[in-house]
């Protein structure tokens, strides 16, 4: 029973972590490893080591966080803070492990606001331009190896990235896309977890405490309305794509860039593949890329609201979902809608993919600058020393 992902107490090796320890943990692990989705291999590891979760307990979690909207490394943190401290525990691992990325962030965007018009400056982001375009040519190939399997999830994928294409709302798309896969998955063999008992009294200690998270973030986004209207749309802006951003970080791109660039126009396309490109420097997951847009939108108070928009949903997701994860992954319907989500978020890459292309400037050098991020990318080297190489090289040769 101590197993069990419903299941909100303490195990039994984590009740001596102290939330300063976990907090601790969890900013170190975040200084020193970079990787965004490949960050749940070392949180495992790091649960494992300190004897905080079982083995059975984590891949639970981590299932969980695969399953729902959200940056999955930071959720996987949050659970795993949830199920040694609750959550109390949870914040601590989730505030940690998004610190270091929110504040280096922070200083790159002051800096390129500063310095975006330098000569060498352009000529790094020229080539950020195409690296950026491997890199989400490269999410989508990883991103679709699994959702994409027949022709159902084919249809899907395709669907999406046509109208997302043509500037339909990446949310419209992706509710069309959960409506549609519950009539094309009739009938198709989803697979099923093997259930666990539910353990209902940590569930309703967690509830109490989404209860009093959602209390504090209206009275700040009503605080915002009457303060500074412009931070409040920004804030709500950044909760929806959250909200929506089923798959992991990568999958609050389209959602993002379309909000951002085509509907409200606050900012042109080449700046905020800009954006994503500073946060592939940081340790922290794409989603980042919203503290910048904050940033550039209205300084330092736009990238705290901009930052704490695109991460509440997230960590009240895996509170609410953790006590009843079971419950709804037995659901036939949620399991049809989620296979549904996921197929489309692959077209709606492919879709940014060939945007992001037609933004960027393509000489032969360029050209062979992005063939040889993508090839680096398969070949699994880090993202971070594609983008480190990536800059240097450009100011020699764009």
């Amino acid at each position: 029973m101590a197993h069990n992902v419903h299941n909100v107490s303490r195990e039994g090796g984590g009740a001596g972590a102290s939330l300063m320890r976990l907090f601790l943990s969890f900013l170190r692990l975040r200084l020193t490893a970079f990787g965004g989705p490949a960050m749940v291999a070392y949180i495992r590891e790091l649960a494992l080591r300190r004897q905080w979760l079982s083995e059975e307990s984590f891949e639970d979690g981590a299932a969980l966080c695969q399953s729902i909207p959200g940056a999955t490394a930071m959720q996987t943190a949050a659970y795993v803070g949830l199920r040694v401290r609750g959550p109390l525990g949870a914040l601590a691992a989730f505030a940690a492990f998004g610190l270091p990325a929110f504040l280096l962030m922070v200083i790159l965007s002051a800096v390129y606001q500063a310095s975006r018009d330098v000569e060498s400056v352009l000529s790094a982001f020229r080539g950020l331009h195409v690296i950026v375009v491997a890199i989400v040519v490269n999410a989508a190939l990883n991103f679709g190896r699994s959702p994409v399997r027949n022709w159902r999830d084919l249809l899907l994928a395709a669907g999406a990235a046509a109208f997302l294409f043509f500037h339909v709302s990446p949310i419209l798309v992706i509710a069309g896309s959960a409506a549609l896969s519950l009539l094309l998955y009739h009938g198709a063999k989803l697979p099923l977890k093997a259930s666990h008992p539910s353990g209902r009294e940590g569930g309703r200690r967690t509830l109490r405490s989404v209860l009093v998270i959602v209390l504090v973030a209206a009275g700040g986004l009503v605080t915002l309305f009457f303060l500074n209207e412009k931070l409040f749309r920004l804030g709500v802006l950044m909760m929806k794509v959250d909200v929506f951003a089923f798959g992991g970080g990568f999958a609050s791109v389209p959602l993002m860039l379309h909000e951002v660039v085509d509907a409200r126009h606050w900012m042109d396309s080449p700046t905020f593949m800009h954006g994503i490109a500073l946060g592939q420097v940081t340790p922290g997951p794409i989603v980042i890329t919203a503290t910048f847009v904050g940033y550039q939108l209205y300084g330092i108070a736009g990238a705290v609201v901009g930052t704490l928009g695109v991460f509440t949903p997230s960590f009240l997701m895996v509170l609410i979902t953790v006590p009843y994860f079971d419950r709804l992954s037995r659901w036939l319907l949620f399991r049809r809608a989620l296979r549904g989500i996921l197929a489309s978020f692959v077209g709606l890459l492919a879709a940014v993919s060939v945007n992001f292309g037609l933004a960027a400037s393509w000489t032969i050098p360029s050209v062979l600058l992005a063939l040889a991020a993508f090839a680096a990318l398969r070949f699994k080297i880090d993202v971070l020393w594609v983008v480190l190489v990536g800059a240097g090289l450009s100011v020699l040769i764009l």
